[in-house]
């Protein structure tokens, strides 16, 4: 009767402990958390408090605590963990890491406290295992695991040389006797562990980790893209819009530029032109101007500024630079 009382209580202790997160905490990481040692663990929650806590526990005891408190608090932000007539995120070796602070500095906390390990025999490996070329220390005897594996060697001064780079194991295989044997015995220790985030909740918001590694300038190269894709559609189509404009503004100038340099019309910018067509030798005189301006020391502000030409007087000329 006593062992259950304690068993009772610490259920009571730990559903109290997560309706607390669950109210307290906006946003969360589910982290899987397989071959972290205990004190490793430890680290990893001394070095994320204050900022943050981690909840780990059966998934059956979790996904009834925030089941309860859902019914009781309608708190639609953790729906997500227990989905109607599923188990929702919580499946599998994993916990909870709630904080309200920065997203972007818990998650590099999480993952400063990664710790190699050696490639054990049926462990799958996170990443290409690859074996470096060069010296191993090991004496010829030692030749028949490299030939099971089908690693190139050679003897150099009574050791065995690998002969070029080898990946031994790769991402998402298992690692084999033979595998295992070899690393361990180079000393290599392919792998590193630590708690892996799966995925990142916010405000009820339920996504993964690698849209976090987003930045403004691949956010922006996308808007580019984009922006260039409806250009093009739109004159390919001839329907015209603000993405096209500056297009269709400049071909419809060069057009006109064009037309002035094949007639007497003209204009003070089609003029300027004109003058450089009838004298080549412009051009020549320009390029050796042009670079001495480049070359000149910046240091010289007692030289007089020429005046910027303004935007009208620019555009076009710009284009025969």
């Amino acid at each position: 009767m006593v062992a259950e009382e304690r068993v009772s209580d610490k259920k009571k202790e730990y559903r109290l402990r997560l309706n607390q997160y669950l109210q307290t905490y906006d946003k969360a990481f589910i982290v899987h958390a397989d071959n972290v040692g205990s004190r490793q663990f430890m680290d990893i929650r001394k070095a994320l408090r204050p900022g943050a806590v981690i909840l780990m526990g059966k998934n059956t005891m979790m996904r009834f605590c925030v089941e309860k408190y859902l019914e009781e608090t309608n708190d639609h932000r953790w729906e997500c963990l227990v989905k109607p007539g599923k188990k929702g995120l919580l499946e599998g070796n994993v916990g909870i890491v709630f904080t309200n602070g920065d997203l972007s500095q818990v998650k590099d906390e999480i993952n400063k406290y990664k710790v190699g390990a050696p490639a054990r025999v049926g462990a799958v490996a996170p990443e290409d295992v690859v074996v470096k070329s060069g010296g191993t220390g090991m004496d010829p005897s030692q030749t028949s695991f490299f030939q099971a594996l089908g690693i190139a060697t050679k003897i150099n001064k009574g050791t065995i040389d690998i002969v070029s780079d080898v990946v031994v194991v790769k991402a998402g295989d298992r690692v084999g006797p033979s595998q295992a044997t070899l690393l361990a015995k180079l000393g290599i220790k392919p792998f590193k562990y630590g708690l892996l985030i799966l995925k990142v909740i916010e405000s009820g918001t339920v996504y993964d980790p690698k849209v976090m590694d987003i930045t403004d300038e691949d956010m922006m190269a996308s808007v580019i893209a984009g922006i260039r894709e409806v250009a093009a559609l739109s004159m390919g189509a001839k329907y015209p819009t603000l993405a096209a404009a500056p297009h269709v503004i400049i071909d419809g100038y060069k057009n006109v530029l064009a037309i002035a340099v094949e007639t007497d019309y003209s204009f003070p910018l089609a003029q300027k032109v004109k003058d450089y067509l009838a004298d080549p030798s412009k051009f020549a005189s320009a390029a050796p101007a042009a670079a001495a301006a480049g070359g000149a020391p910046a240091a010289k502000k007692e030289e007089p500024k020429k005046e910027e030409p303004s935007e009208e007087e620019d555009m076009g000329f710009s284009l025969f630079d």
